[in-house]
């Protein structure tokens, strides 16, 4: 049961084939099981079985709230949870239980769903690996995954596998491994600059990015407010538009929301791609890009054409500004929010009583980590009165040239754009740490955050395992506003490549209900 999807689960409860304590109970045990990934914070264990009390008797009554009604959900710790510790994995705030809850959160308890808990990420969401934060890092569960380990042993390896266990990416890895480890069926995540793609493409599952003021960012702790978007992990394409359709719409409490209604959507299934015209930008073939992710990228534009599809080169000219660009951008909108946290009015707040200003500075020094004081120095000083033309102006309207690039794409056109949504698949901890975090987080955001400053949608989707056995996912970009089109499309793909369900019988041995019904479908591609 845990294995199904989101649409399937939600049929399964309907026909009272399970109920939703019963489901509630099964993930509860899973999170348990798979503790050591440390996908989790918080579980909020009680508030879970008393929201699938409360599903049970709806259904009981058939009554159901809709798709959502009974399924387990986990959120990101950044999104504030009334009455749930949220903590951005911080000692800033560590012990904060915010008074309200996120419009999204609001809107998936409006609708039914059990909080399962608030899961693990980079401190503040500032980082590409989930390994930043005051938790501790998340570890993948591929890294315990039969197709990995086979690959492993075949490979001669040591058996050392604790040693060896891989990131999850991010900063949403907690998100990410809880979705791909069948703890629940769908996760809210960030996405700033790749937040949420970046864990999904290493994860094996789905990442959302929704457009930009299609979704509510009200009580989502603001990392970059120009660029935050509240994103959506699951196990497929189906499942996020399920998700999607719920969170849409405009929010009074957000002012950069739509004004227009959205419906709820389910995605038609495309027979037939001869009328797409899908773009592969030139500049997104990086001498970084790893051999296996090019092939695969390669082999996936050969799919589109070899069944009817126009595929051609495009030009995104200014790519090669835009890392320099949105670091400008994101550290001095970064430095300006981060100044809310001065131990006054909540958070943590240091012993020092000397002055308000050496307890201001005890408190943020004692608060927040390395990287975060980092990207507050580096953004301070590109707004400072002698800097703010020459930096902030100037990549300020340096995003408006990169935003244009892909208007001009798109106005030529091409429906989607089809790229890598990392430069290889995930790598080992040990490796990871090597480099520092923004060393790190320039080089994993090649492909993703150009697409937050242009505030477009953009999905990652599982493709194929690498030949270590770990997955590989691709972008696809759509227009503003144009995510159902972008969805379509990312659905037809989903299903001509069949990505193998993840195997995860050793990690779970005595759990194996969860797996019943699941077979290992064949990568078949063209």
């Amino acid at each position: 049961m845990l294995g199904r999807t989101l649409r399937e689960v939600s049929v399964a409860l309907k026909q009272g084939q399970v109920t939703p304590t019963e489901l509630c109970q099964r993930c509860l045990s899973l999170i348990k099981k798979t503790k050591f990934l440390n996908a989790y914070i918080t579980v909020s264990e009680e508030v879970a079985l008393k929201q699938a009390e409360e599903a049970e008797k709806r259904y009981k009554k058939g009554r159901s709230l809709g798709d959502l009604d009974g399924i387990p959900i986990a959120v990101k710790d950044n999104f504030s949870t009334s009455g749930i510790e949220t903590t951005c994995a911080s000692n800033m705030l560590k012990g904060y239980v915010p008074p309200y809850n996120a419009t999204v959160v609001q809107k998936l308890l409006d609708q039914g769903a059990l909080l399962m808990g608030k899961t693990n990420l980079d401190e503040f969401a500032m980082g590409s690996g989930s390994t930043d934060g005051i938790f501790g890092p998340v570890k993948n569960p591929w890294s315990y995954s039969k197709q990995y380990r086979e690959k492993r042993k075949q490979n001669s390896h040591s058996e050392n596998e604790d040693s060896n266990w891989l990131i999850t990416g991010g900063s949403s890895g907690g998100s990410a491994a809880a979705v791909s480890a069948f703890t629940c069926f769908a996760a809210l995540g960030s996405d700033t600059g790749g937040s949420t793609r970046n864990p999904a493409a290493h994860c094996g599952v789905v990442g959302l990015k929704p457009s930009y003021g299609l979704v509510s960012r009200h009580g989502l702790i603001p990392l970059v407010n120009s660029m935050d978007v509240p994103g959506i992990l699951t196990r497929c394409v189906d499942d996020a538009a399920t998700v999607l359709g719920i969170l849409a719409g405009h929010d009074p409490k957000d002012s950069t929301t739509i004004q227009d209604p959205v419906k709820p959507f389910t995605l038609p299934s495309l027979t037939d791609v001869s009328k797409l015209c899908i773009g592969i930008p030139k500049e997104y073939l990086t001498p970084e890009l790893s051999s296996e992710v090019h092939s695969l990228w390669s082999k996936a534009a050969n799919l589109f054409e070899s069944e009817g599809a126009k595929v051609i080169e495009v030009s995104l000219p200014h790519t090669s500004y835009s890392i320099v660009c949105y670091h400008v951008l994101c550290t001095s909108e970064v430095a300006s929010n981060m100044a809310r946290f001065d131990g006054l009015e909540y958070g943590h707040r240091c012993d020092s009583s000397v002055s308000t200003e050496a307890m201001y500075a005890a408190t943020r020094r004692e608060g927040f980590n390395d990287v975060v004081r980092g990207r507050i120095l580096s953004g301070n000083f590109f707004l400072l009165k002698e800097n703010y033309e020459n930096y902030f102006v100037k990549a300020q309207k340096v995003r408006r040239l990169i935003a244009n690039d892909f208007v001009n794409v798109f106005n030529s056109g091409v429906d989607v754009l089809l790229t890598p949504t990392t430069l290889s698949e995930a790598v080992p901890y040990t490796e990871f740490i090597k480099e520092d975090n923004r060393t790190r987080s320039a080089q994993d955001d090649i492909f993703t955050q150009a697409v937050n400053m242009a505030g477009l949608p953009a999905v990652s989707v599982p493709m194929a395992l690498s030949t270590q056995g770990l997955p590989i996912g691709l972008q696809f970009i759509g227009r503003a506003f144009c995510d159902q089109q972008l969805l379509t499309v990312a659905k037809w793909f989903e299903k001509q490549v069949q990505f193998p369900v993840i195997q995860l019988q050793e990690l779970m041995d005595d759990c194996s209900s969860v797996f019943e019904n699941e077979k290992l479908a064949s990568v078949s591609l063209k």
